[in-house]
């Protein structure tokens, strides 16, 4: 395989000990946190009595998640 193909697709997925797929699937079930996170906060914005601390904390919870996810393994 070309090595800038290899650099561009695999280099990441590989650092953090993911296949591309399981990369991509994780990259897509956060992409989908995001959307509705950023839906509940559209909503919020116009009615400010919805959805009041949805958005953050969905991204706080997404946030440990991932450093649990980069936190060296002792």
């Amino acid at each position: 395989m070309n090595n800038a193909i290899r650099q561009v697709f695999l280099a990441h997925p590989k650092a953090v000990n993911e296949s591309y797929g399981e990369h991509a699937g994780v990259a897509f079930r956060y992409a989908g946190r995001l959307l509705l996170a950023g839906c509940a906060a559209l909503v919020h914005a116009f009615i400010p009595a919805l959805f009041e601390k949805t958005a953050s904390s969905m991204i706080r919870d997404m946030c440990r998640e991932m450093d649990a996810r980069t936190a060296p393994k002792h």
